[in-house]
């Protein structure tokens, strides 16, 4: 391990250790083992990619006839047809089947879980996290992001007994908090101008975001709408903490503008599984092994 990785996988225990480090989760956590791992992952048991995810549901609702010439991997678009066509209820339902039923946490996230994270924001629709929370012996408490305009609900003294997860992105059990198509982020982006009590981010988690280290697993910063979310929170915190992306390979552009130029983020250039091994090794002081 190189001596920076190694000094942020330090400071980052040190944070988990302290109870002070938010988990920000994205899709990517599902993403299988390395080869040389001793996990498995089966892929009948994980959530497909977002591109895996946007190519089935081009498949369900005659995306290539309607539109032959264009690329069945853009998920924004294909699941905006998708709901134009079939209507909401039935993309839900299909997102519901790709990514939650009959799928399993990985050992991945279920060290995750026991890692006593008090806070987590995801942009997963799925509910595997909570299910390795409940797991680990956790109760999580789920608020989940809506596009009305109602006051937020918020919570006190998030524990790693009792974390608190915020799906930014919403749920699969809510059909009208899922941010999918291009109109959803539309209105996602409109609503996170909102001010409290209406702000879709409540105030206790904004409170930890700006005392708290960060840690990003699952998230690759070429994603625009990612790197448009994270650059919106940031912009409501004052001088915020530091946050760590765990990326494997970082795209070099992004790491000289996010890291070197703007110093949003420091970037951890190894895979999930591996740097969440590591963690779990030092913050619990025994070693994450799954024999194949």
């Amino acid at each position: 391990m190189e001596l920076a990785t190694d000094k942020a996988i330090e400071r980052i225990t040190r944070a988990i250790a302290e109870q002070r480090c938010v988990l920000f989760l994205g899709a990517g956590i599902h993403a299988p083992p390395p080869e040389e791992s001793v996990f498995e992952y089966p892929v009948e048991q994980r959530p497909p990619s977002g591109g895996a995810l946007s190519r089935m549901l081009a498949e369900e609702c005659g995306w290539h006839g309607r539109f032959p010439s264009e690329d069945p991997s853009n998920l924004q678009r294909v699941s905006l047809f998708f709901e134009r066509s079939q209507g909401r209820d039935n993309l839900v339902r299909a997102v519901r089947e790709a990514v939650h039923v009959g799928k399993r946490p990985s050992p991945l996230l279920g060290a995750l879980a026991e890692l006593g994270f008090p806070l987590v924001i995801t942009t997963n629709y799925d509910q595997l996290f909570e299910d390795a929370l409940t797991a680990a012996g956790r109760k999580p408490r789920v608020s989940v992001y809506t596009p009305r305009l109602e006051k937020t609900k918020t919570f006190r003294d998030p524990s790693p007994e009792d974390p608190v997860v915020y799906k930014i992105h919403g749920d699969i059990q809510e059909a009208e908090s899922i941010v999918i198509t291009d109109e959803n982020y539309i209105d996602f982006l409109m609503r996170m101008n909102d001010k409290d009590p209406y702000a879709p981010v409540p105030m206790s988690l904004k409170s930890r975001l700006s005392e708290w280290t960060t840690l990003f697993v699952g998230y690759s910063l070429l994603d625009y709408n990612l790197r448009l979310l994270f650059k919106t929170l940031r912009w409501q915190i004052d001088d915020p903490p530091m946050m760590y992306s765990v990326d494997y390979p970082p795209d070099e552009l992004i790491v000289d503008v996010w890291d070197n130029q703007l110093g949003y983020v420091k970037f951890i250039v190894q895979d999930a599984w591996s740097v969440v091994g590591v963690l779990y090794e030092r913050v619990l002081g025994r070693e994450l092994a799954s024999p194949r």
